[in-house]
């Protein structure tokens, strides 16, 4: 399934390229399509990544039970966890550059924020392109769902990183996050990693997943439509069982 792999990698890059050509997003009150969107990201976190977490723990029981890496034998959850808080470390660290700047009647923040930022979501699409070809698929259709899920979810992240970043974003940033995905897909093509570490990175994209999906459905000003919301889950959860 590499030229389906590729096909679709070329379809997540072009997502974040002309992405701001949707208008049909816009900002409040927020267009049901991201509710729906962030909807169909969380029913395929929690019926398939998840899931897959489980199978990846009972695979590895005993294996590295003598290993630094033992305590995932039985937690590999609690990596899940960390990318959750991982991405709302940064979240939070963006919220308070911005409002250091507000304060002192500066303009958007220059120092390092952005980037460190930007290079938080740059790893992180690397992680999905790379999971792209990486992941253990039963069939085509296997993929075509990661594509859906992720597809709609770096919609979602652009709308709410164009809004943080302004210009920047537009300027640098979704061309940094364009790239990646396209990186760790060939990363994906040429190097087979470790099973343990594919665990890893799974645990991780779905707790950044959770995380992302949440801090842009929750807040009061976004106005987001929880009808849709539920519509995105209940529809996608159903595709997802069904076939």
């Amino acid at each position: 399934m590499t030229w389906l792999s590729f096909i679709l990698v070329i379809g997540l890059l072009l997502l974040h390229i002309f992405s701001k050509k949707m208008k049909f997003l816009k900002t409040v009150p927020r267009s049901r399509f991201l509710s729906i969107a962030g909807g169909i990201s969380v029913a395929y976190v929690f019926l398939h990544l998840l899931p897959e977490l489980g199978v990846f723990q009972e695979e590895l029981h005993g294996e590295i039970k003598n290993s630094g890496w033992g305590f995932l034998e039985s937690h590999i959850y609690v990596v899940a966890m960390f990318g959750l808080v991982l991405f709302y470390g940064l979240e939070q660290m963006v919220k308070s550059s911005k409002r250091r700047h507000k304060e002192h009647k500066v303009s958007e923040p220059k120092d390092g924020v952005f980037w460190v930022h930007i290079g938080s979501f740059t790893l992180y699409n690397a992680l999905i392109g790379y999971l792209l070809v990486r992941e253990e698929y039963e069939n085509a259709w296997d993929m075509v769902f990661f594509f859906i899920a992720m597809g709609v979810h770096f919609i979602t992240n652009d709308k709410g990183l164009r809004e943080t970043h302004k210009g920047d974003y537009d300027k640098y940033g979704r061309w940094l996050l364009a790239i990646a995905i396209l990186i760790g897909w060939g990363i994906g093509i040429t190097t087979e990693v470790n099973e343990l570490i594919v665990s890893f990175l799974t645990a991780l994209l779905a707790g950044g997943v959770i995380l992302n999906v949440l801090k842009e459905e929750l807040p009061e000003d976004r106005e987001s439509s929880f009808a849709s919301f539920c519509l995105g889950i209940v529809g996608y959860s159903i595709l997802l069982l069904l076939i």
